[in-house]
């Protein structure tokens, strides 16, 4: 095990990052739910900069469910996946239907986890995206793409651990990706992890408001 928990993993990723200089009112720090908040949580009180969640929803082929044609991110950001439409000859008609399916559970977890919160406001921050850790690392491409549709100043993805090869498909899509350890063999995020229990919508809330209240004082 590298980690005791997420909290361990997200404070020994911060000190990582304080080190590069990113810190203060021009960073800012994104969590992938739910895992990736306590994580994060951890990295924004080091760096004292504004915590909050970014939501993807990967738009599936119909028929080919472990497919993704797409994504459809917090702030409306959409990203096609055109080579997978063609290959598959994808009828427009579907790739919306399955946005409009997926803006609207968006929006349901975005009034779920941001409650009275506005759109997120994306551009000219340098954005450190954040999860508790990576196997395909598909989401968290789907999110960094979506994100780079918002126009951050730069994009960060940083993440405790993470199997070598991802890391390095992921640097294609960021700025700077920062992987604490990248072991091998990588059966599994958990397995690097004591304490690698599910994270409940409750704890998401509370962190958020927790991570809301230290960045106001």
């Amino acid at each position: 095990m590298l980690f005791r928990d997420r909290v361990d993993a997200g404070r020994r990723l911060g000190e990582r990052l304080l080190q590069l200089g990113l810190r203060g009112e021009d960073a800012l720090v994104l969590a992938l739910p739910r895992g990736g908040v306590p994580v994060a949580a951890e990295i924004a009180h080091l760096l004292q900069a504004p915590l909050d969640v970014f939501l993807v929803r990967k738009l599936r082929v119909p028929g080919h469910e472990e497919l993704a044609m797409g994504a459809i991110a917090s702030g409306g950001a959409l990203v096609l996946n055109e080579d997978v439409i063609r290959a598959l000859s994808v009828p427009a008609v579907a790739v919306d239907a399955a946005a409009r399916a997926e803006a609207a559970e968006l929006a349901r977890r975005e009034q779920l986890y941001r409650p009275g919160r506005g759109a997120l406001q994306v551009a000219g921050h340098s954005v450190i995206l954040v999860d508790d850790g990576l196997a395909t690392g598909s989401t968290m491409r789907a999110a960094a793409l979506a994100l780079r549709e918002l126009r951050p100043a730069t994009l960060t993805i940083a993440v405790p651990v993470s199997p070598v090869d991802t890391c390095a498909d992921l640097a294609r899509v960021a700025d700077r990706i920062e992987c604490l350890a990248t072991p091998s063999p990588f059966y599994g995020v958990g397995q690097f992890y004591r304490d690698f229990r599910q994270i409940t919508d409750a704890e998401v809330l509370l962190l958020l408001a927790h991570g809301s209240l230290r960045h106001a004082a």
